[in-house]
C-alpha cells in the first residue's frame, strides 16, 4: 500500500517562498504520475500541479504556472512543490496524491 507524507508547510510572509516535500513509501513510484492539490477553508479542493512518471510532463492550475514548480526524484521517492511569491490566497492545506492514495496534508499560511 502506498503511503504519502507531506512536509514543509508553515507560516510565510506575502511574497515569500516555501518548498513542500512528499515522501512516497510502498508501491512503484516511477510508474505513477503524482500531483499536488490544495484546499482552502470553505473552498473545494483544487489541482495545483501534476507531474508525469518520468518528471518531464508537468501541468499547473490556473495562475500557478508562473509561481510554482513541481519536480520529483524517483530514486529518492520524493515529489516537491516549490512555491514562490506566495500570497494570502495561497493559504490552504496542501496534499500530495497519486490519485489512489492521499497524504494527510501540510498547512501553508501566508500572512504578515
Amino acid at each position: 500500500q502506498v503511503h504519502l507524507v507531506e512536509s514543509g508547510g508553515g507560516l510565510v510572509q506575502p511574497g515569500g517562498s516555501v518548498r513542500l516535500s512528499c515522501v512516497v513509501s510502498g508501491g512503484s513510484i516511477d510508474i505513477n504520475a503524482m500531483g499536488w492539490y490544495r484546499q482552502a477553508p470553505g473552498k473545494e479542493r483544487e489541482m495545483v500541479a501534476t507531474i508525469g512518471p518520468g518528471g518531464k510532463l508537468t501541468n499547473y492550475g490556473d495562475s500557478m504556472e508562473n509561481r510554482f514548480i513541481i519536480s520529483r526524484d524517483n530514486a529518492k521517492r520524493t515529489v516537491w512543490l516549490q512555491m514562490n511569491d506566495l500570497q494570502p490566497e495561497d493559504t490552504a492545506v496542501y496534499y500530495c496524491t497519486n490519485w489512489l492514495s492521499w497524504g494527510q496534508g501540510t498547512q501553508v499560511t501566508v500572512s504578515s
